[in-house]
């Protein structure tokens, strides 16, 4: 089965045709580093990652470049409040960037361009855009014309009548037309700046993504990436831009994922539930947010809330104990004897789900499927080694194509849990089982689990 892809571009699934065989280049917008990410930002990290992941897991050769917004009117404001530069609340934000969406399982991108580091190629751009008519001047200011590019409107779906009935844009009496958009924006005193053909000044938030585009992938790319409220205005302007400056189709394909709601309420500043990682990693286990943020199909909106996120920590438990079984019987079982699974079948449905537009909940299913048949198998008396061995490849081999890695627990315990698990196994023994089981919480509290097994007491550590 070939993968097919939901395509906002043409609004249906089509069959994923590279540019150039065996490779993919891809363009996934990253975010504004005025502060640190929320949960809505997480799922377009996670959802593109994962696409990332896939695309590898089939054999294609992925050049994955994803930005970072580092000069905007946020930024500026937030620069003035903290009394430092525009460039240095960046980089504290870029940091945080990192480190909490590395604890999410994301992996880094190819390139992660910033646009003060690119600003000679968005001159550039804006150069060449006014060259064909596609940009005019005035004051300082530059602005595309959208009534020039005669698809305008086509990628989000409206109609340049429809955008300007409901256009809600300030007065500006430069513009030739309401919907025409900002290239380049004339320095106001006191605020970072850059030199240009047009005065000092700083661009505009959509031409940064299409010169840097360019740059690092070329005229032409696979896939274009970001949450759904980016497809109006910011994608729309970008095709507009990319297609007018190079007469190409900026990407083949437009992938948009669905909104995060919370407690069933659309995720807004307005209603002030945002809520950023940095805050939720410290309650729940990043693997289980990383779950849940997969635990729909992507382009469909998920509900954050407690009971949720609780959900998913229990099947990354399930996985990560069985995982942990799987390490314990590998070391009594028996390398003799001749027993063997075939594990084609749980690669071929797991395929088959995430061909069809990426459909994570079913990947996941059968990833359960393997956990339940490796819990049965390891119920038997005897095992064989090799079957274990499979079960556990097969295992961390799907759910790797999903970022959920599993590190295997430490081969000694402390000292203190040492001694408690001998006490337990001991009051076990005399039937003092109010004492074994004042351990067993005891022990959960430091992050301990203990199974009790025919093989004897195995534990891990909470996810």
């Amino acid at each position: 089965m070939a993968l097919r892809l939901y395509n906002s571009r043409t609004r249906q699934k089509e069959e994923f045709q590279t540019l150039e065989t065996g490779k993919v280049k891809m363009y996934v917008c990253g975010p504004t580093v005025y502060n640190y990410f929320h949960i809505g930002n997480a799922r377009a990290f996670v959802v593109f990652d994962v696409v990332r992941r896939y695309l590898e897991y089939r054999g294609y050769q992925v050049t994955y470049v994803q930005n970072f917004t580092d000069v905007d009117d946020k930024l500026i404001r937030k620069s003035q409040e903290m009394g430092k530069t525009v460039k240095e609340v960046a980089d504290q934000y870029i940091d945080a960037y990192f480190e909490d969406v590395e604890a999410l399982g994301v992996k880094r991108a190819d390139v992660h361009p910033r646009v003060m580091e690119n600003m000679d190629e968005i001159i550039q751009m804006i150069q060449e855009l006014i060259a064909k008519g596609f940009a005019y001047v005035r004051e300082g200011d530059v602005y595309y014309n959208t009534l020039r590019f005669s698809d305008y409107g086509k990628l989000s779906n409206q109609s340049l009548e429809d955008l300007q009935a409901g256009a809600r844009i300030e007065v500006n009496e430069n513009k030739q037309n309401p919907l025409d958009f900002t290239l380049w924006k004339a320095a106001k005193p006191s605020e970072v700046f850059w030199d240009s053909p047009w005065g000092q000044g700083r661009p505009g938030w959509h031409i940064e993504c299409s010169a840097m585009n360019r740059k690092y992938l070329g005229e032409e790319i696979d896939i274009h990436g970001g949450g759904h409220d980016l497809m109006f205005p910011h994608h729309e302007n970008e095709l507009a831009q990319s297609q007018a400056a190079t007469g190409k189709p900026l990407a083949r394909y437009w992938l948009h994922n669905g909104y995060v709601n919370i407690n069933n309420e659309k995720m807004s500043k307005s209603l002030g539930n945002s809520i950023f990682v940095r805050d939720l990693k410290e309650q729940y286990a990043p693997l289980a947010l990383r779950f849940f943020l997969l635990s729909a199909q992507y382009r469909h909106p998920v509900n954050f809330s407690d009971e949720s996120i609780r959900q998913s920590q229990q099947a990354m438990e399930r996985i990560s104990g069985c995982l942990e079984s799987l390490r314990h019987r590998a070391a009594s079982a028996d390398p003799d004897l001749m027993e063997t699974i075939e594990v084609q079948p749980y690669r071929e449905r797991f395929c088959a789900a995430m061909d069809d537009d990426l459909n994570t909940p079913d990947a996941i299913t059968v990833i359960f499927e393997v956990v339940k048949d490796a819990n049965q198998y390891m119920r038997k008396e005897h095992v064989a080694l090799r079957v274990i061995e499979t079960y556990q490849s097969i295992l961390e081999e799907l759910a790797g194509v999903l970022g959920f890695q599993f590190s295997a627990r430490s081969e000694l315990l402390d000292e203190d849990i040492e001694r408690l698990i001998a006490e337990r196994t001991n009051a076990r023994k005399e039937k003092n089982f109010a004492r074994a089981d004042e351990i067993r919480n005891q022990l959960v509290e430091q992050g301990i689990l203990l199974e009790d097994t025919p093989q004897g007491v195995r534990w891990r550590r909470q996810t």
